[in-house]
């Protein structure tokens, strides 16, 4: 499942340059790569796969890690979210990953997207055995496409200046550089419809009702709100690790934003879901959805990483602080866009019940131990806002310019719902 199969190389395009292209998609005769993880089972509903391509060079460099790899345009089955994957995950991609894709319901090409290369601050903490397992791989941020056909990748390693007695040095890319594109696949179909498709899974709730205020589990924890299972937005449970792993409590939420990009409609978000959760296993190795939990833009509340959505459930989101932390991920980019007014609330709802089940104020500060990351060294006690942003636990635009204002107004409502 966690393999890559080789299929047909591509060539690489200068970031800078209008490079030229492979026939167009209607003159290509070689067949379509096939999809190298596919999923296996009986229910063609719950079907989905990875297709893995090599990145090749395109200038006379022929050394792995030459300085500009790409993909030429061409036919591929059919995906949704795309990133850029390589082999060390110790190793950072130094420079500019590019792509474009046609969109399988008109034909047309969209113009070049960038994808964020610094995606290691999500992430298991130093040392932990997700983090050591062998099966763990760099990787751009994934980026939301929606169902497309055809793609092209280009990618560029930065320049680093000269002086007087040196030329520009170019920067090496990192060694096995690949584009995967991810079919998410379709939801298994709701309780209501489980006998007319012949399956004889156990019923599960698609979302855990909200409880009314007055069913609080401790003094000053907000009411549980509605959230999506993991069953709700069709996780296929046989890609992740068996088992769970727990910390001791929950003494601090760090707030996210997956860099999907928001092009995406709100009821396309499972399927943004699902194609994270198969490029955090698949593509990254991780051992299931880094996120605890995901908030799509009209407010929708989600449920991530496996274990029981009030258990305090080890994520890999925050490198160095997923100890005793809980991980939300707003699904969309929000370095330039501001969040929707539904998310900040459903934030709000979500980190008043979560925080306020281990007795914490969302207007509080609290101390967490440093796993080890680039602000503060391992075993470091630090002093930080129970509703944090990632980048106060690690140097990265996460949660993006505009969500991370306005975590202050999430905080303030959050302690409104937990009545303080």
């Amino acid at each position: 499942m966690r393999g890559f199969l080789a299929s047909s190389t591509g060539v690489t395009c200068a970031a800078a340059l209008a490079l030229p292209l492979a026939p167009p998609a209607a003159a290509t005769t070689s067949p379509a790569p096939p999809v190298t993880r596919a999923a296996a089972g009986p229910e063609a509903y719950a079907a989905g796969g990875t297709q893995s391509l090599p990145l090749a060079s395109r200038s006379s460099d022929r050394a792995p890690g030459a300085a500009e790899q790409g993909l030429a345009r061409r036919d591929v089955r059919p995906f949704s979210l795309v990133g850029v994957v390589w082999d060390d995950p110790a190793t950072e991609l130094h420079g500019r990953v590019e792509v474009r894709t046609r969109a399988t319901a008109t034909g047309a090409w969209s113009g070049w997207r960038e994808l964020e290369t610094h995606n290691a601050d999500h992430a298991a903490d130093p040392g932990s055995p997700e983090s050591t397992s062998g099966r763990v791989r760099g990787a751009t941020a994934p980026l939301w496409v929606g169902e497309s056909d055809g793609v092209e990748v280009r990618v560029r390693a930065e320049t680093t200046p000269g002086t007087a007695r040196t030329a520009p040095a170019r920067s090496r890319l990192p060694g096995g550089l690949r584009i995967d594109l991810v079919d998410p696949g379709k939801a298994a179909p709701s309780p209501a419809n489980r006998a007319r498709t012949g399956s004889t899974a156990p019923a599960a709730p698609a979302a855990l009702p909200a409880l009314p205020a007055r069913q609080k589990t401790k003094p000053h924890a907000g009411p549980r709100p509605r959230i999506t299972t993991r069953r709700g937005w069709g996780a296929e449970e046989k890609l992740r690790d068996k088992g769970f792993v727990y910390t001791k409590k929950v003494k601090a939420a760090f707030v996210h934003h997956s860099d999907t990009g928001n092009d995406y409609r709100c009821s396309q978000a499972p399927s943004v879901i699902r194609g994270i959760y198969r490029y955090h296993v698949n593509s990254m190795g991780w051992r299931d959805l880094g996120y605890n939990f995901l908030v799509d833009k009209c407010g929708n509340i989600y449920e991530g990483r496996a274990g029981g959505v009030s258990k305090p459930v080890l994520g890999a989101h925050t490198l160095g602080f997923n100890s005793n932390s809980v991980g939300i991920a707003v699904l969309g980019t929000y370095s330039s866009k501001k969040p929707s007014s539904a998310a900040l609330k459903a934030i709000a709802r979500l980190t008043a019940w979560k925080v306020g089940l281990y007795g914490m104020n969302p207007r509080g500060k609290t101390y967490l131990k440093s796993g080890g990351g680039n602000l503060y060294p391992k075993g470091e006690k630090v002093r930080l806002n129970v509703i944090s942003g990632h980048r106060d636990g690690f140097a990265t635009n996460c949660p993006g310019k505009k969500l991370y204002a306005k975590l202050g107004t999430a905080r303030a409502k959050a302690a409104a719902y937990q009545g303080r």
